[in-house]
């Protein structure tokens, strides 16, 4: 575990991890109903462009080091105010486009 709740002028990153030699970005999503969608589908392409744009500002504040990075979800969902289960969804999405980092 690295940081959470991770601000910069342009989002939030959740939660921030390192898994071996690769940053995870996680994004929490939670939901007392999956009746319309699952709580994984509002994580959009707008968010997921303030995302990749966050994502970017923590690895210039490592001073942008060569690293594996990648995008996950958790989803939580509640019944009737606590927690019934916590789905990860690994490796969600990339970094939109036009952004990337090498």
């Amino acid at each position: 575990f690295l940081a959470a709740n991770f601000r910069s002028e342009r989002g939030e990153i959740d939660l921030i991890f390192r898994e071996n030699d690769c940053l995870v970005f996680v994004e929490v999503k939670t939901r007392s109903s999956e009746d319309w969608t699952r709580p994984a589908a509002a994580v959009d392409a707008r968010k997921r462009k303030l995302l990749s744009q966050t994502a970017l500002d923590y690895l210039k504040l490592l001073k942008n080091p060569p690293v594996k990075f990648r995008f996950d979800i958790v989803e939580v969902l509640l019944a009737d105010g606590q927690v019934r289960e916590i789905r990860h969804l690994p490796n969600t999405f990339a970094m939109s486009q036009p952004y990337r980092y090498s």
